[in-house]
Formats: structure tokens, C-alpha cells, sequence
């Protein structure tokens, strides 16, 4: 696993590489002490993974993640942070994991893991020459849960988790809401800026006394509150009047 540390101090970065000079597959290729030189490490590396500190002068870590997002193939991003108040961007930047300083072993080792099973997938959906994954996955405790996508009635995030509600129950993963409508966009029609829904669990649209909207699903246990922004284009990609 190529790694790029990416922190304005270097005590932090020393922190790090002294956390990761006992872990086997990994190799730093690189380090940073600003993004603009984070970007440059990377378009030059091709990193697996970018540990990468927010607060920065200039370019911050999470602009240098948006940018990463962009890259091909993107790299898996782990912010390590001395502040908690950016876990939600940090998420919405399409973050593996979010680390507080001082970043504990336990912790490292868990971002690593979910890295390797960000960089698994993302091999898969690359043998499959690009094909949308069949399967989501959810972590329980120590182990792994596969969800069929095909089973999944609607997809709703919550803080920095999305729970995704499916014929066998509900789970929470590490994905971002966004991430998953652009690679199940044919799949599923954002209703809330905070919920995805499986085109065929659409029934209908129900307006109440005060005017909301609301969709039924075939089987959801009460129905969905429907964004006025987007209604309009819920309508035209369903034909719903």
C-alpha cells in the first residue's frame, strides 16, 4: 500500500511514520507539508491512500481531497485531524476515515483496514471493467455483512454514516450519499438532499394538509419527506403528476 503523509507539522508527520513503520504492506512514498505539494506527491506517486491533515495554510486537506476525488484511480483518503468539528465535510469529501490527533495505534490500524477493503472493492469494480458493484458492505463488529443491491429499498444518511434500509433489516455503512447515487444513479432517484430511493419501491407521491410531499415506498414502513427542490425533477424522471 503507497501512502503520502500529508501534515504542516512535522512532529505529526514523525507521529505517523513511526504508527506505520510496523505495519508490513505499507510504504510511504512521499510526504507533504501543504496541499499544493500534497497534489503534486500525488499526481507524481499514485498513492493508495493520502493520510492528510486539515487545517493547513493555503490549500486546506479538505479542497486537497475534493481535488483527489477527480483523480484516476482515486486514492483513499484518511484525514488526521487535531479538531472533530469537520467530521460531516469531511465525509461529504468522500473520506475513508476521520482520525483525531493524537492518533491512537487502534485507530490507524481500523482506517487501514477499511482502506484495504476500499482498495479490494475498487479492483473489483476494475476487473469488472468498471461495472456498478452488485453488493453493498456494511461492517459488523469484526466482521463483514454483503447486502444485494437489488434488495436495498432505500439508502438515507445519518451524520457521517448512510443507513441503508434493505429487505432483511437496516445497517450502517461508510459510504457518502453522493458516491452512491453516481455509481447507482440508474438504480435509484434522490428524493431529500439526505435520501436515495429505489426507483421500483416507488408507489407514489402524497401531498398532505399542509402542503409536503411525501413518497410511499411498496415497503417502507411510513413514507419519505420529498424536498421541494427535488420534487420537479422526481416528477419528470417518474412522470408523476
Amino acid at each position: 500500500m503507497k501512502v503520502i503523509l500529508v501534515d504542516d507539522e512535522p512532529i505529526a508527520r514523525d507521529r505517523l511514520r513511526q504508527l506505520l513503520a510496523d505495519v508490513a504492506d505499507v510504504d510511504i512514498v512521499a510526504e507533504a507539508g501543504d496541499g499544493l505539494d500534497a497534489l503534486r506527491a500525488c499526481a507524481a506517486h499514485d498513492p493508495d491512500l493520502v493520510l492528510l491533515d486539515i487545517a493547513m495554510p493555503g490549500v486546506d486537506g479538505l479542497e486537497v481531497a475534493r481535488h483527489l476525488a477527480a483523480f484516476e484511480p482515486r486514492p483513499a483518503v484518511v484525514f488526521c485531524t487535531a479538531f472533530d468539528a469537520h467530521a460531516l465535510s469531511a465525509f461529504e469529501a468522500q473520506a475513508i476515515d476521520y482520525l483525531v490527533k493524537p492518533v491512537r495505534p487502534e485507530r490507524l490500524a481500523a482506517a487501514l483496514e477499511r482502506v484495504r477493503t476500499f482498495a479490494a472493492g475498487r479492483q473489483h469494480a476494475e476487473a469488472a471493467g468498471g461495472a456498478e458493484r452488485t453488493h453493498l458492505c456494511a461492517r459488523l463488529g469484526g466482521s463483514l455483512r454483503l447486502i444485494p443491491v437489488e434488495e436495498v429499498h432505500y439508502l438515507q444518511a445519518e451524520d457521517k454514516y448512510v443507513v441503508v434500509y434493505h429487505a432483511r433489516g437496516r445497517d450502517l455503512i461508510e459510504e457518502s450519499l453522493k458516491s452512491l447515487e453516481d455509481e447507482f444513479g440508474e438504480r435509484f432517484v434522490r428524493i431529500h438532499r439526505n435520501c436515495l430511493v429505489a426507483r421500483h419501491e416507488l408507489m407514489e407521491l402524497r401531498r398532505d394538509g399542509d402542503g409536503h410531499v411525501h413518497a410511499v415506498l411498496r415497503h417502507g414502513e411510513h413514507p419519505l419527506e420529498v424536498s421541494r427542490r427535488c420534487l420537479p425533477q422526481l416528477r419528470t424522471q417518474l412522470r408523476i403528476v
